[in-house]
């Protein structure tokens, strides 16, 4: 008789206890001091040096160097300062010396920097 019990409680509660599905999500989160893997993006400034030819505030600045003359466009973030790192406020004026530092390719260079130098 007991077996029978048991028999029949086993298989009542087998279906059930096979019938359940459960899901468990795991989630790795790991700190580390030393990334496996870096992005890093970096930006090529390069300058030029020559004497205005064109100077249109805020748009563009056309400079004569060695190579010809080269177009640059101003973006908001340009600073135009003097040798000693001071603003310059006075529009530029073509013949002045100028060293000019940009960024980005030859069709679209803009610049972060002009420093007049005389």
């Amino acid at each position: 008789m007991k077996r029978t019990i048991i028999a029949l409680v086993c298989g009542l509660v087998a279906p059930l206890a096979f019938a359940q599905t459960s899901t468990t999500t795991t989630e790795e989160t790991t700190t580390s001091t030393r990334p496996t893997t870096t992005t890093q993006t970096t930006t090529d400034t390069t300058y030029e040096t020559g004497t205005v030819t064109t100077y249109e505030p805020g748009k563009t600045i056309i400079v004569r160097g060695d190579q010809g003359p080269v177009s640059f466009a101003l973006g908001t973030a340009a600073h135009i300062v003097n040798a000693a790192g001071q603003a310059v406020t006075a529009p530029l004026r073509a013949g002045q010396k100028v060293r000019v530092y940009y960024t980005g390719p030859t069709e679209r260079r803009t610049v972060e920097r002009v420093i007049v130098e005389d």
